[in-house]
């Protein structure tokens, strides 16, 4: 199979769902309903394509910090630079839509879950169907990829609604900050803005030195030099520190992998602030937060590690990024990085720092560094931050970080989330796209050429389902073809046994 021609296929177990849950965010008792999906091995390219199926991503080539976001940053630098810890800081980082610090990567609990399977016996047997056609596999540890109905996936793309629609919806009580409505204007703004009325007042004619003409206001002020125009979230993140800076900051990109030396270095010092995170901001009981449950969330990954010669240079596939404080582990990203985009999986952090507001420092950073890989793999241009959940403080604040598109659950195109907005005040399943039209391009059409990796063999599913006489069988092979497509689902190998 010519598709296969550059390594192992992806090897997926599909799991329906057909009962309603409790929803861990909005508390909903029958909110939520998953289909899971074990990856057992994940190529980077279908990985892509199952994100581009129903989860976020953000534009980081166009991101500008917004004023809050630039506070996180100054209030880094001085700390670095001076030692400085802001006062009045909490212990724990809010993570409330109207505030800064909300963790950046909570969601992740949703993306990928702890499951332990014996992998041996089926990829050995995957190795020898695909040797027999001339190909090699390789063994890797399962993950989950979940599917929810009650989330909706954003991302700063090319959305294609027909129209646009303005916003008028007033935010609801505890619902956080209206997206809608430009950022409120600082008092010394204010003031400025009086003053110039007030000598526009005294001198009608306009005689004010600095006076513009056609119309324009007066200015109060000379023009400004070049050098004062906004700074870029590089020139906020890299701004040099004094040589005598009380604090050195230094973030590593580290595979996740125990055969890297780095990694593997490192490990005890991550799996003790893992520990230390667990307990202090979820509340997580100690002896759930063992090395085997640590490594099968955050350290096993099913993503095929990959280095193509027109990607970028540390590859693609899972990676930790480690914020190292004057020599020690204060928070750790993990991270995947995709054919087109960044995708942000979960932090844990050093609690002691809580001031820092590293959820909200570690995703500009995260910002930046998509930004550097699109330097020199131009379609990586894409920073994937999870779920949004419009209903959800905790979720909500994922649409401070703009321009940010929203997915359409029914024909998976993206739309600017200004334009999403009216609708999700009036229902928390929405569909998006304005043409009444538009379909699924993806939709699974021709379900019997699905692979099926059944009895050491790979066939397609219109002759696998020769063989079998359950009726519930055909139900969730066609379930799991709607959701991850017709491109995916003739690439992935379904497990069935």
């Amino acid at each position: 199979m010519a598709f296969w021609a550059g390594g192992s296929p992806s090897v997926v177990d599909y799991f329906p769902s057909e009962d309603f849950y409790r929803c861990g965010y909005c508390k909903n008792e029958s909110g939520s309903r998953s289909n899971g999906m074990w990856a057992h091995s994940m190529t980077v390219q279908d990985y892509q394509d199952l994100i581009d199926r129903g989860w976020r991503r953000c534009r980081p080539l166009q991101f500008q910090p917004s004023k809050s976001h630039k506070k996180v940053l100054k209030k880094m630098l001085k700390f670095l630079a001076k030692g400085e810890v802001p006062k009045g800081s909490c212990e724990d980082e809010p993570m409330d839509s109207t505030m800064d610090d909300a963790v950046a990567g909570d969601f992740a609990l949703i993306n990928k879950l702890d499951i332990q399977c014996d992998l041996k016996t089926l990829s050995d047997d995957i190795k020898e169907s695909l040797e027999s056609e001339g190909k090699n596999s390789k063994k890797e540890e399962p993950q989950e990829l979940l599917q929810s109905q009650d989330f909706v996936g954003e991302k700063l793309g090319s959305g294609e609604p027909s129209h646009s629609v303005k916003v008028h919806t007033v935010p609801k009580p505890g619902k956080g900050a209206d997206l809608s409505k430009p950022p409120c204007r600082k008092a010394k703004e204010i003031r400025k803005e009086r003053k110039r009325l007030k000598l526009m007042q005294q001198n009608p004619a306009g005689e004010l030195e600095g006076f513009q003409a056609q119309g324009h206001p007066p200015s109060l002020f000379p023009p400004k030099a070049k050098s004062n125009q906004p700074k870029s979230l590089e020139d906020l993140i890299f701004e040099s520190l004094p040589e005598n800076a009380s604090h050195k900051l230094e973030v590593r990109l580290v595979p996740v992998s125990f055969e890297d030396p780095e990694f593997k270095s490192s490990f005890s010092q991550s799996f003790s602030l893992y520990v230390k995170y667990q307990v202090a901001i979820h509340q997580d009981p100690p002896d759930e937060c063992g090395k085997t449950e640590f490594t099968r969330f955050l350290c096993s990954s099913p993503l095929e590690a990959e280095t193509p010669p027109n990607g970028p240079d540390c590859g693609y596939g899972s990676f930790h990024q480690q914020y190292w404080l004057d020599g020690k582990i204060i928070a750790v990203g993990v991270i995947d990085i995709l054919p087109n985009c960044v995708s942000s999986v979960y932090l844990y952090y050093d609690p002691d720092y809580s001031f820092l507001s590293l959820g909200v420092y570690s995703a500009l950073r995260e910002i930046a560094f998509t930004r550097q890989l699109h330097e020199k793999t131009s379609q990586l241009s894409y920073y994937y931050m999870g779920f949004y959940i419009h209903s959800c403080p905790k979720m909500k604040y994922k649409g401070q970080y703009r321009p940010s598109d929203l997915l359409c659950p029914e024909t998976y195109v993206w739309v600017p989330i200004e334009q999403c907005l009216p609708s999700l005040e009036n229902s928390k399943y929405c569909r998006f796209n304005q043409d009444p039209e538009a379909v699924d391009e993806d939709r699974s059409t021709e379900p019997d050429r699905l692979q099926v990796f059944h009895k050491r063999a790979i066939m397609p599913y219109g002759v696998y389902k020769k063989q079998q006489k359950d009726p519930s069988e055909e139900a969730a092979v066609l379930q799991y073809a709607s959701l991850v497509g017709q491109k995916c689902s003739e690439r992935m190998l379904l497990f069935r046994n």
